[in-house]
């Protein structure tokens, strides 16, 4: 049974979170059925939010790249 864990930036869904990890939870879902036959069942998708202060790259944090000044 596939196991997708996505992490994403919480800022980036945040005008509608429900909906859009339902959409994107639906979409991985039809890719990973359509690629290996598993029923929609078998896949389980999880969502792991983290706010753009705590996502670095680098020495920077996302808040900060997007937010420069």
């Amino acid at each position: 049974m596939p196991f997708i864990n996505i992490r994403l930036v919480k800022e980036v869904i945040a005008n509608d979170p429900e909906g859009k990890k339902a959409e994107i939870a639906r979409k991985v879902t039809d890719a990973i059925t359509e690629a290996t036959g598993l029923a929609e069942d078998d896949v389980w998708v999880v969502f792991e939010e983290v706010a753009a202060r705590d996502w670095f790259v680098g020495a920077a944090s996302v808040h900060a790249r997007r937010n420069p000044g």
